[in-house]
């Protein structure tokens, strides 16, 4: 009886263990889209909490303060900001961040998962499915999150200039207008667009190597095969994308602590006032502390995410069992 039923199991077309691509699968896991926009929203708030020292000292790297510009290193920009305003520094913002990146999170994911059901048609290892899935939940959460971001990074930089997140809020709204908030937009989902395409696509097909390597002990290393992916494909996502997210960073934190005021949010004029300024190296500000940001971030986000549809699946299942019991 106990063999039969755990045969009913697997032929069951619901079921996708993770590790297991010789089985019939589906591409939404056999999990409720609620549950993916909690597991999400969840991994989206460890990553960005974890790392946020990282991300302060990215966006003083890429601040664009009066000519001239001397060269600002990882080290130097570390010392810079503790010597100056303390170690509390790398933590100011923070509460911008919590606010933003569990709701951009949750849109996200569940975004994701959606799309990737739909595109996919049946095949969860179409690498076209997950990079254009990737595209429509980043446009999506970016409409979410890229208010919260413009606050964050305006807090990182101003020692006084902000009381806090409510304060940088009103203030803005009364001072700039509720464009303000949204003057990077653009911007970001340009800059996401193919960071998420080749975020998500890296993953995925980063994952199915590392399974197809060793596909008899993948079970056993779900962590180390969700950590190691993500990271790989943070990292490359980071890299390619460094030069829209300094122009980003400009938009964001206009006339903040010295920090030149655009007159619109051209692109291309602010690559420009950039290129003027800073040489075309000003473009590749703070890739440093990018990449030491995203490949540990995807790593935690992923894994988290993972172990939280994991967890989904199995009371769901549990779930199941318990009513045909």
């Amino acid at each position: 009886m106990a063999t039969e039923a755990t045969t009913a199991e697997f032929q069951n077309p619901d079921f996708r263990p993770d590790f297991r691509p010789d089985l019939p699968v589906t591409s939404h896991d056999g999990l409720r889209y609620w549950q993916f926009m909690i597991a999400g929203s969840i991994a989206g708030s460890v990553e960005h909490m974890a790392m946020f020292p990282v991300d302060t000292v990215k966006t003083h790297m890429q601040a664009l303060r009066p000519c001239p510009i001397k060269p600002v290193g990882l080290r130097q920009a570390i010392k810079s900001i503790i010597k100056i305003e303390g170690p509390s520094a790398l933590y100011r913002g923070i509460a911008a961040m919590g606010l933003g990146a569990g709701p951009a999170h949750a849109v996200y994911f569940s975004v994701y998962e959606i799309a990737k059901k739909y595109f996919s048609a049946g095949n969860p290892n179409n690498s076209a499915a997950h990079a254009i899935s990737g595209v429509f939940a980043t446009v999506a959460s970016d409409a979410v999150f890229t208010p919260m971001d413009m606050v964050k990074q305006r807090l990182q930089l101003g020692n006084s200039t902000y009381k806090g997140v409510w304060d940088c809020v009103k203030r803005v709204l009364r001072e700039e207008g509720f464009g303000a908030f949204y003057a990077s937009y653009r911007t970001t989902v340009l800059m996401n667009a193919p960071f998420t395409a080749v975020h998500f696509a890296t993953y995925e097909a980063t994952k199915k190597g590392l399974n197809e390597i060793s596909p008899e002990s993948a079970s056993d290393e779900r962590l180390a095969v969700h950590a190691t992916a993500g990271a790989a494909a943070g990292a490359l996502a980071a890299a390619v994308t460094t030069p829209l997210d300094v122009v980003k960073t400009q938009l964001q934190c206009q006339g903040v602590c010295g920090c030149d005021r655009f007159q619109n949010s051209s692109i291309s004029d602010v690559i420009q006032t950039i290129v003027k300024k800073d040489g075309y190296r000003g473009l590749m500000r703070g890739w440093i502390p990018r990449m030491l940001f995203h490949a540990p971030a995807a790593a935690i986000c992923w894994s988290t995410y993972e172990a939280c549809k994991t967890f989904f699946q199995e009371h769901n299942d549990s779930s199941s069992s318990s009513i045909i019991t």
